[in-house]
């Protein structure tokens, strides 16, 4: 992975392994891997897996998934970096939850999508100032690709949150996975989620 990485123009780009669906070894795993942080989508997985790795010997943990607002009790204390919020509510919860400065990526809804997570782009800084206000740090944005996967759109979404990150003087772009993680890296990515290159296909588990 860090060799497709390095291939696309990649320097210091930071490797979340999403490790969603799949059981607590696949965090030991993403350590050994050369992960710098695990990505996880639902609460509850969260707090399974928790409850079988010590603080001690596991990566730093990523909430990249859809997040709900009743939610973050529980994962305060786990979660090390909030990457997809993108509403004031998650902002004010987190703040009052977090028993310090909590650390976040506002997800940023780049293509326009319906249904799709993330705040508008124009969005983005009242939501960076509110967060700035609640003593929560900014780390940067982070965006979906496309649902149709096509490249020049892709593309395009990228280059675009790219641009907001730079606009905004912040420091991370989380953008890029399995399928885009070129196109995402040659477009200024400094953080990509990646999944099934790392773990293969993901488990079909009861929810």
């Amino acid at each position: 992975m860090r060799k497709r990485i390095a291939s696309a123009g990649g320097v210091g780009v930071a490797l979340v392994g999403v490790t969603k669906s799949f059981g607590p070894e696949a965090w030991r795993f993403a350590q050994v891997a050369g992960c710098d942080a695990v990505g996880e989508n639902y609460a509850q997985e969260v707090v399974a897996k928790a409850s079988e790795v010590s603080l001690s010997d596991r990566l730093p943990v990523h909430f990249i998934g859809q997040l709900q607002s009743n939610k973050i009790r529980q994962l305060v204390g786990i979660v090390d970096v909030w990457q997809s919020v993108d509403r004031l509510l998650l902002l004010k919860e987190i703040a009052k939850r977090s028993p310090q400065s909590a650390q976040v990526l506002l997800q940023v809804n780049v293509t326009s999508e319906v249904g799709k997570g993330g705040c508008l782009p124009s969005e983005v800084g009242q939501l960076i100032g509110a967060a700035q206000d609640l003593g929560i740090d900014v780390l940067g944005l982070m965006a979906v690709g496309p649902t149709n996967e096509d490249p020049i759109e892709t593309r395009s979404t990228f280059r675009a949150l790219r641009a907001l990150v730079n606009e905004h003087g912040l420091r991370q772009c989380s953008m890029g996975m399995t399928g885009d993680l070129e196109i995402a890296v040659e477009e200024g990515s400094t953080m990509v989620r990646v999944g099934s290159a790392l773990f293969g296909n993901r488990p079909s588990l009861p929810r």
